[in-house]
């Protein structure tokens, strides 16, 4: 049996802005409603499924890889936002972005708090 990630669940202080923050800044698709969620699909059919908190949202790291073109419109939206990015994920490095692996990368935060990263390459290759 192949293992793939199909969904996981983003507790969000407002599961809608969150929700459309992503879709938005990715160029993915409208988030769509289950349930309690809204779900926003990636290219390869993994769902974030958003929720609203009941409390405090505590911060979790999510990293997505993009073209190199993606990458480019993607660090443009952060960028007209007025987004603060970083090359790392200690925030050691503020507005910059970084080179690892024949490819590039940034982190940023979303309206909940959470520590999303973009990159161009896989840490390693398999």
């Amino acid at each position: 049996m192949a293992v793939q990630l199909n969904h996981t669940i983003v507790h969000a202080k407002d599961k809608a802005e969150s929700a459309a923050f992503l879709a938005e800044i990715l160029g993915l698709g409208a988030p769509e409603p289950f349930g309690p969620f809204l779900g926003v699909y990636t290219a390869n059919d993994v769902t974030l499924d958003f929720i609203d908190a009941d409390g405090e949202v505590l911060s979790q790291h999510y990293s997505f890889l993009v073209t190199e073109e993606e990458f480019d419109v993607i660090f443009g939206r952060i960028r007209d936002r007025g987004l603060e990015y970083w090359a790392d994920p200690g925030r050691t490095e503020p507005g910059q972005t970084y080179e690892f692996n024949g490819g590039r990368g940034v982190y940023f935060p979303d309206p909940s708090g959470h520590f999303l990263e973009i990159q161009t390459r896989p840490y390693v290759d398999r």
